[in-house]
């Protein structure tokens, strides 16, 4: 697996933050405003233009009130055993 914004890791990373978002019944908006960020940095997240590191995931999911390990679990099973970096 080449570093790519449309691995299925990624693709099930963007998919689980956007369902933690909509759980804690968050806009963009206002989980943006938890992050005391732009909605645009959410937008570019959510819709996969941005990749986000580990520090970060845990910045989000604490924002969130999600759990990181939770989060991971779902990239973790979608990521193909024999990728590569």
């Amino acid at each position: 697996m080449t570093k790519t914004l449309r691995s299925e890791g990624q693709i099930a990373l963007v998919a689980a933050l956007i369902q933690a978002r909509k759980d804690a019944g968050l806009s963009q908006a206002s989980l943006a405003e938890r992050l005391r960020c732009h909605q645009s940095f959410v937008a570019r997240i959510e819709s996969g233009q941005r990749r986000i590191d580990v520090p970060e995931l845990v910045i989000l999911c604490r924002a969130l009130r999600a759990d990181p390990m939770d989060v991971l679990q779902v990239v973790a099973e979608s990521t193909p055993v024999d990728a590569r970096i």
